[in-house]
């Protein structure tokens, strides 16, 4: 059980200036590009395939999209293009010179395959896009390749990590927290500290896609990783969650608390923090860094938007509720007046999520808590903050 005491409960802050901008523009943009990927990972919420599907948006639409994206105005939004494997359409690279001619941020996602090169990526280099996602689902081979469902795909992902950094890009790696890997984080993020890598994007499951046949950690289980992340950000990385927004809540409370001596004892923490904290200790000693645990208050559809493959607008690509689409509707048009993103923005939330002081904040995983209620204003079954 979790003691939570007013003592551990700093009070949420007001939605800042930027927080209250995303009423008006996203921060980020996500394009699934396309569905086609060489790979087939047990967790992807794209269900990605070997071939593109029917009704992908063309190159024109492609550049009527980006034009919408610009159409947002400044600050515009960033776009990261993803997928399945970005890498898998021939006119990526002429969409990423029109983005950076709009002035547009770019960043790609692509998956490691045989397409992923020093060659293929140089040119978008060229074009100023800095940042690559890489994803790494585990800290070792067994469990990585168990996960892509390819052997040697553990080792053709570092040595992807590093010719990337090497190449000048600013690489941030993505990992999907499943029962499977989470007793691996601490040996991930010494990984992370090894390759030189500034940014860890951590994913917590949401059942979608091909997700929906593995098994993610409980509520309870979730907090532990949250605190244990906030530790791993004092070792020179920077560390996002995805549908994992109750992790900006961790970080206000250990931000506000200070050093503390036992958090396990604390904050009621369970046997997976233990073990965590105390193999991260092992690999990396004593933290020598104040914590880089980043904590824009955005959440889906509120600071970012997803656009399908074929131009359909979701809040998030974790959370399939269609909006509308690109080809009859402006993208900003759907962002700024649907109801539900509107109803999103507001925390305007049932059950725990809508009573609790830091919904400006965090809010919870609104796909999370429409896979598992069908509405995506209920509450988060994955947090743990409030439960009886």
């Amino acid at each position: 059980m979790h003691n939570w005491t007013a003592s551990t409960q700093p009070l949420a802050r007001e939605p800042s200036r930027g927080a209250l901008a995303f009423d008006e523009r996203p921060l980020l943009v996500f394009w699934e590009t396309t569905k086609a990927c060489l790979l087939s990972c047990r967790h992807c919420r794209a269900t990605a395939l070997p071939e593109a599907m029917p009704g992908e948006l063309d190159t024109a639409e492609g550049s009527r999209l980006l034009q919408q994206v610009a159409g947002f105005g400044k600050p515009y939004p960033i776009v990261i293009l993803t997928g399945g494997d970005c890498l898998m359409r021939s006119d990526l690279l002429g969409l990423t010179t029109q983005a950076r001619q709009l002035g547009l941020t770019v960043a790609l996602s692509p998956s490691v395959t045989p397409r992923l090169t020093p060659q293929t990526l140089a040119p978008f280099l060229d074009l100023g896009v800095k940042v690559v996602s890489i994803s790494l689902d585990g800290a070792t081979a067994a469990t990585h390749d168990r996960v892509r469902g390819i052997v040697g795909h553990f080792d053709a992902t570092i040595t992807a990590l590093t010719w990337l950094r090497q190449a000048g890009f600013k690489v941030q790696v993505n990992t999907t927290v499943m029962r499977e890997n989470v007793e691996e984080l601490a040996d991930v993020a010494a990984l992370m500290q090894r390759l030189e890598i500034p940014l860890w994007e951590v994913f917590f499951l949401v059942n979608v896609g091909r997700g929906i046949a593995v098994s993610a950690p409980s509520a309870a289980e979730n907090e532990d990783v949250c605190h244990f992340l906030f530790e791993a950000s004092r070792y020179g990385f920077l560390v996002r969650t995805v549908e994992a927004p109750f992790f900006r809540r961790v970080a206000t409370w250990r931000r506000g608390l200070g050093e503390i001596e036992d958090p396990a004892e604390y904050f009621g923490l369970g046997p997976l923090y233990t073990r965590l904290h105390r193999r991260l200790g092992q690999l990396l000693g004593e933290p020598t860094r104040r914590p880089m645990a980043q904590s824009v208050a955005t959440r889906d559809g509120m600071g970012v938007i997803f656009v399908a493959h074929d131009g359909s607008v979701r809040p998030s690509g974790f959370l399939p509720l269609s909006l509308g689409n690109v080809k009859d509707r402006s993208l900003a048009e759907m962002y700024r007046a649907d109801p539900v993103l509107r109803a999103i923005r507001a925390a305007d939330f049932a059950g725990r999520c809508g009573v609790c002081q830091f919904r400006s904040i965090c809010g919870g995983s609104r796909a999370r808590a429409f896979a598992s209620t069908g509405d995506p204003l209920g509450e988060d079954p994955g947090c743990v903050f409030g439960a009886a």
